[in-house]
């Protein structure tokens, strides 16, 4: 009997724990107050790209296979960002890029489509933007595809629906590679002036690998391309104006005057800040940047970016006087007028 009392202690405790203890689990899962939660992290996949699927959809006229791709428009402006700006930039400069993207296709999609084949809502080449889907940029990047398109993603996921405008419009969100160390008025290329198309200073951009270029054409093909003979005193054009971003105004040549960006254009330059000189069957040709310096810099917003600037800084410092809105409204009114 002696043995039988600490058996019996032990049962009586076993079956107090059994009781107890369920009682304990389920008490404080009783009470209306929760201490944590189940947390989602889904993977792009599955999470950030369901999400571009909830967007109007753009048609795109592909001008090498001659057919029309139709894709939600978030996934559009994946592929414009992806074939317009260097997945290597910053972030901040990837979603700036996206705005413009953005802005650009909301706009277009109100204009007339007059000059588009049926159906089409773009082309994707620079007459438009230019534009690349998935299959193209994986044999563009190789081994570098999934890294890149991740990156770009992320900056058009993060800006999701935002676009630029003035005057509760969207505007002509223009951009180009490099400028001279300043952006250039709309007026200088265009013959409308718009008030959020003004010159600004833009430094960074002589850390671009196409900040300065230098072209050699024969003296006959210089003649040829511009409908102009040199001189026999060997003088090649004086500049007689300069633009308010320090591009070529005018210059006249021999009894001839030319505006800098029909030079440019003439002669295949890569900027309107242009300097030549002769050397004897030969014109040398320097320019300062790429493209035709109106609206944002590329590769001064990437500078910008560098320094810790966002993608809403840049944006306001290269389009004057401009808002980052919503385009849902836009969009909708866009559509239901198509």
């Amino acid at each position: 009997m002696k043995n039988l009392k600490p058996i019996l202690v032990i049962a009586a405790l076993f079956l107090l724990v059994t009781f107890i203890v369920p009682v304990l689990v389920v008490l404080p899962f009783s009470s209306e107050e929760e201490n944590g939660g189940l947390d989602e992290k889904l993977s792009p996949e599955t999470n950030e790209l369901r999400t571009l699927e909830d967007s109007i959809e753009i048609s795109v006229f592909r001008t090498q296979e001659n057919t029309i791709e139709t894709l939600p428009l978030e996934k559009y402006v994946i592929g414009v960002v992806s074939g317009e700006m260097p997945a290597e930039f910053e972030s901040e400069a990837l979603k700036a890029q996206a705005l413009t993207a953005r802005t650009y296709i909301v706009k277009q999609l109100s204009k007339s489509k007059a000059d588009l084949p049926e159906g089409a809502d773009v082309k994707d080449t620079t007459q438009h933007q230019v534009y690349k889907n998935n299959d193209e940029l994986k044999q563009l990047w190789g081994n570098d595809y999934q890294w890149m398109i991740d990156k770009i993603t992320k900056a058009v996921i993060d800006t999701k629906g935002q676009i630029i405008t003035y005057n509760d419009t969207p505007i002509d969100a223009t951009f180009f590679s490099t400028s001279n160390g300043s952006t250039e008025n709309s007026e200088t290329y265009w013959k409308y002036e718009l008030p959020y198309l003004k010159s600004v200073e833009s430094p960074w951009d002589k850390d671009s690998p196409k900040y300065e270029s230098q072209k050699i054409i024969t003296v006959s093909e210089f003649e040829e391309k511009l409908g102009i003979q040199l001189p026999s005193d060997g003088s090649v054009g004086v500049i007689t104006s300069r633009t308010p971003g320090n591009q070529v105004g005018s210059v006249k040549i021999s009894d001839s005057e030319f505006t800098g960006p029909e030079v440019r254009q003439k002669l295949d330059l890569k900027s309107a800040d242009f300097s030549w000189v002769r050397k004897e069957e030969h014109i040398v040709i320097n320019t300062k940047g790429y493209g035709h310096g109106i609206g944002m810099s590329q590769y001064g917003a990437n500078g910008m970016a560098k320094e810790g600037k966002t993608y809403k800084e840049i944006v306001h410092h290269y389009y004057q006087g401009v808002n980052i809105a919503l385009a849902e409204d836009l969009l909708t009114a866009s559509t239901s007028e198509n």
